[in-house]
């Protein structure tokens, strides 16, 4: 009888430890099916353990620390820092959520969460720097597993460090008891070196509109793949609500694969890719969205907001270590005929009863732009543009930063992508050069006798050709239109001219000369000028001196006019302390304004001036100098140099345009900057910086179209960057999220968070793309091997299903 009594009191405790949070190693990853009840008991009491489940392998709890949220849909978000400093494998992944409280759950990677309480709304965001999608969880959807052998990389010297989950919660009804809700995920890791590598694809359309009342519209996506093979285990549909089916094949030699099928109005999580599939070198990837334009009443595009849409289609896959990238994308059509051959499934949409659609999208019907839950809704969709995975660093063999050159004030790229300079040559701007009405004082000098515009070649700064002698006092902005057209500012003329590339005199010149002004003839010291490439409108940030953006017709009449000096206080939208730079973005309408002694960016409708939003970092300090939007999603920029006391360093930015995150910063290598002025970008991430004080151009590079070599700097080994034009990545690299040249492939990775380049050991200050090589030490002998991107490619694989 005591024996019977003594173990009734050991399983009454065991239980007990269970309550309390304290799990066994077995029972958190052993395979059985979700509860539907709350787990919230099971966590109370709970630190977020670490779990030990042997010598090289622990658990990681991940779960919400006891909430209830107030409203329907409510996102809540959460961080855990990574518990080890050297290199991981995520290997497993079990999901605890109810059904009846959790709508769908994200998590993401990052070196910095939004906030460091113990969770928080996620309307603040994130991450502060990125946030890369590693797993999904939706009701109703099977959980996602990683094959035998397979993980994500993690940790050590260049993975992220935080682990952020996002719960939705989208009825709340289930919490009229007001319990508390421990939802999350528990990660099975490894220290021992997985041979396979998991990483995601993603393929998205960028330029699909669909027409009002359109019963039938297609999204085709297509690439060539030019990488080491890759096998297919999962997949993820997204769209909003016009969408119908989304499908996914390869193609190969003709022949369709099917990859997956799925509703993207059922849960929109992971789904198992039923019957294996292999990519092999020259593949094809294909895709297609299904929508129906029935029931609106005007064209819906591609966009991050309810009422916009989107064409998704993600697939995880697993490649050999030595191979692996973490990220790839394609982002057009290559082979538009090739879908008159796409199998007759992928026209068929998939029915899905209402009740599952509004279980969804979240229990809300479809509102209003000015709806609230709609405005939540757009900025959750924007997180379904992934972040892009590279790093930015100074082309150090260019030797334009060597250019004998005036003050530096504006950059631009022609067609070509040649660089065009525009400088002051012996001009300065200094303290003398303005009274207080803001006349210029030194016209007894006369115009600038040098050259003021320089088209240089991008790769080795030889001088194309030059012109702008004898036209300027105080050059100042700078724009090429899609005719070619140079479109500049002086700020001491307080006007703005239109050149042709060959021409000596002005095509059109706005402004009266020398007279600062406010009305609609005249300009105070402009800063800069954008050509919409559709509509041919001219805009015009006027300036230093007044506080508005001006719009002109295509011959220079006046058209309307918007903005205001910026008020005591916090500056509100449309206010501005010197619009100091232009970005047109044609792929949204809108233009965006580096309002520089407000340390932002404002966006406004093109056709309206309508404020959209603002884009504000801490990091961009008080200053942010100069904005440029490369086609398809990314955003450029410098700020200032930081006021006495202030810790903000003058930097380089990219921005994912849809969400306004900070993908990356980048500072020289040689010298340093000054007064960044202005920047420019193409759309293979090359960057150049105009300095007005170092009277220098910077060139920048993306680390994925490089050449690594490694190099000792100041004592530290670290993999140099080196262009080659011989041996590029295939344009498929680099190419995201919009109408690009080249086609689709590497650049959004999962990416810092699961890049574990052992050899590159820039600490402290890069973050490194899986794209360029992959080159890892062996640790047997001591040696590197070293894999190549831009290594000739590999014979295709022999066909297989």
């Amino acid at each position: 009888m005591a024996g019977l009594v003594n173990n009734l009191l050991i399983l009454f405790l065991f239980f007990q430890n269970i309550c309390l949070g304290f799990r066994s190693p077995l029972s958190v990853f052993k395979r059985y099916k979700d509860t539907t009840r709350s787990l919230s008991s099971e966590c109370l009491g709970s630190d977020r353990p670490v779990i030990s489940l042997g010598l090289s392998d622990f658990g990681l709890d991940i779960r919400m620390p006891g909430v209830t949220p107030k409203q329907s849909d409510t996102y809540l978000c959460m961080s855990v820092p990574l518990p080890v400093d050297d290199e991981a494998y995520v290997v497993d992944f079990k999901p605890h959520a109810s059904m009846d409280t959790v709508h769908h759950m994200l998590l993401f990677g990052c070196n910095e969460p939004s906030s460091t309480e113990n969770y928080w709304d996620c309307d603040e965001g994130t991450c502060k720097d990125k946030s890369n999608i590693l797993y999904a969880w939706a009701r109703n959807a099977p959980p996602t597993r990683l094959p035998k052998g397979v993980g994500f990389r993690v940790g050590g010297e260049t993975g992220g460090r935080f682990f952020v989950l996002q719960v939705h919660y989208g009825d709340i009804s289930a919490f009229r008891d007001k319990h508390k809700d421990c939802s999350g995920v528990t990660l099975h890791l490894t220290h021992q070196k997985q041979p396979l590598i998991a990483g995601m694809y993603l393929m998205m359309s960028v330029n699909t509109v669909i027409p009002p009342g359109e019963k039938v519209v297609d999204a085709d996506i297509a690439c060539h793949y030019k990488r080491f093979p890759m096998h297919l285990f999962a997949y993820r549909v997204h769209t909003h609500r016009l969408g119908k089916v989304v499908s996914g094949y390869r193609v190969r030699n003709g022949q369709w694969t099917l990859i997956g099928r799925q509703s993207p109005q059922l849960p929109q999580a992971f789904y198992p890719v039923e019957h294996p599939v292999d990519v092999s070198y020259d593949d094809i990837l294909a895709a297609r969205c299904v929508f129906s334009g029935e029931g609106r009443t005007t064209e819906t595009h591609i966009g991050g907001t309810a009422n916009d849409e989107m064409c998704n289609f993600y697939i995880m896959y697993y490649m050999e270590a030595k191979h692996a990238v973490s990220y790839m994308t394609c982002t057009q059509n290559a082979n538009p005929e090739m879908f008159r051959n796409i199998p007759q499934e992928a026209n068929i949409p998939i029915l899905v009863n209402s009740d599952m659609v509004k279980m969804t999208h979240g229990h809300h019907e479809e509102t209003k732009d000015t709806d609230k839950s709609s405005l939540q809704q757009a900025k959750k969709e924007e997180e379904e543009i992934l972040d892009q995975d590279f790093h930015i660093e100074e082309a150090v063999e260019w030797p334009g930063l060597d250019l004998k050159l005036g003050q530096v004030s504006g950059l631009a790229l022609d067609s070509e992508n040649n660089l065009v300079i525009f400088h002051r040559g012996d001009h300065v701007w200094d303290e003398n050069s303005f009274d207080s009405k803001f006349v210029y004082q030194q016209r007894g000098l006369g115009p600038i006798e040098q050259n003021t515009i320089l088209v240089l070649n991008p790769s080795n700064a030889k001088l194309h050709r030059s012109m702008g002698k004898s036209l300027f006092y105080l050059p100042h902005g700078l724009s090429i239109d899609k005719n070619g057209n140079y479109w500049v500012t002086d700020v001491a003329l307080h006007q703005v001219f239109k050149l042709g590339a060959d021409d000596k005199e002005p095509l059109l010149v706005l402004g009266e000369a020398l007279q600062p002004g406010s009305d609609k003839n005249h300009f105070c010291q402009p800063t800069d000028v954008a050509v919409d490439p559709i509509t041919g409108s001219i805009y015009v940030s006027d300036g230093y001196c007044n506080s508005r953006i001006i719009q002109f017709s295509p011959n220079g009449l006046y058209v309307m006019q918007w903005g205001e000096e910026t008020s005591s206080g916090r500056a509100r939208p449309g206010q501005f302390h010197i619009p100091h730079s232009l970005a047109l973005i044609p792929d949204f309408s809108q233009l965006c304004v580096a309002d520089r002694e407000n340390g932002r960016i404002q966006c406004f409708r093109l056709e309206t001036g309508e404020f959209i939003r603002e884009i504000k970092h801490k990091s961009f300090g008080r200053e942010l100098f100069a904005v440029s939007y490369v086609p398809g999603g990314l955003l450029f920029a410098v700020n200032g140099m930081p006021y006495p006391g202030e810790a903000e360093p003058v930097q380089g930015f990219v921005m994912n345009f849809s969400t306004g995150e900070i993908i990356d910063t980048f500072i020289p290598l040689r010298k340093s900057f000054e007064m960044p002025h202005d920047v420019v970008a193409s759309e293979d991430k090359t960057v150049f910086i105009g300095d007005v004080h170092a009277r220098a151009v910077w060139k920048f590079a993306s680390t994925e179209k490089m050449e690594h070599r490694s190099v000792k700097k100041a004592g530290i080994e670290v993999q140099e960057i080196k262009a080659d034009g011989e041996h590029k990545l295939d344009s498929s690299s680099g190419r995201i999220l919009g109408r690009l040249r080249g086609k689709g492939g590497g650049g959004l990775n999962l990416g810092n968070f699961f890049a574990s380049h052992k050899g590159y050991s820039r600490k402290g200050f890069d973050r490194l793309s899986a794209e360029g090589s992959d080159q890892e030490k062996d640790e047997d002998d001591g040696t590197d091997s070293e894999e190549e991107c831009s290594a000739p490619p590999p014979p295709p694989a022999p066909s297989s299903s």
